[in-house]
């Protein structure tokens, strides 16, 4: 749980994204859900906006990154079940409400700054997946690329999990992800 005001607006603003994504996320919003009093919008972030989000974005990458480091060892198909019942989990107890808020900054900003952030912690969720996998028996080149797979399959499900309201979309990728994996462990 995020501490002091600072912490409670970066949380706040990363769930918002999440919900609602960029367009959708004020100030005042995050004030409201925050409960931060007023003054502490340029205290914290005289830079405004930017400043929020980009903050937000690099909570919600360290945030997936410690729920991936509670697998490390596993077998590189119970990491998977992991990644997706993480997703699985949120869609449902947010009612299909939440999505990734990186994935919300990057399809809608405009802003390289912005971009570039999201693009560094997409690329951390690859690095320590592959290395996840790795550890757990895939080959270096498999791990990699495998990493990716993971990820681009699972946001797109997520994706359409919310628009139909239901975690089919996540539960189809899910099986197919695990054969995948099953047959890249099963030629290590």
């Amino acid at each position: 749980m995020a501490s002091g005001v600072r912490g409670r607006m970066v949380a706040s603003a990363a769930e918002l994204l999440a919900r609602r994504g960029l367009e959708g996320t004020s100030f005042a919003d995050v004030l409201e859900h925050s409960g931060a009093p007023r003054g502490s919008v340029y205290h914290h972030f005289p830079d405004g906006k930017g400043q929020l989000v980009l903050e937000a974005v690099d909570l919600a990458g360290s945030n997936a990154l410690d729920w991936l480091e509670m697998k490390r060892g596993a077998p590189p198909d119970e990491i998977v079940g992991w990644f997706v019942h993480i997703w699985r989990e949120l869609l449902r107890r947010s009612r299909f409400e939440v999505g990734c808020a990186v994935l919300a900054v990057t399809v809608a900003t405009d802003s390289p700054v912005v971009l570039d952030r999201a693009a560094a912690v997409f690329r951390s969720w690859r690095q320590r997946l592959a290395e996840l996998f790795e550890i757990g028996g895939l080959s270096a080149e498999d791990a990699a690329s495998f990493s990716t797979v993971l990820i681009a399959s699972t946001e797109g499900a997520v994706v359409l999990s919310r628009a139909e309201q239901n975690s089919e979309p996540l539960d189809i990728v899910e099986a197919q992800l695990l054969d995948d994996v099953r047959r890249l462990m099963d030629r290590a």
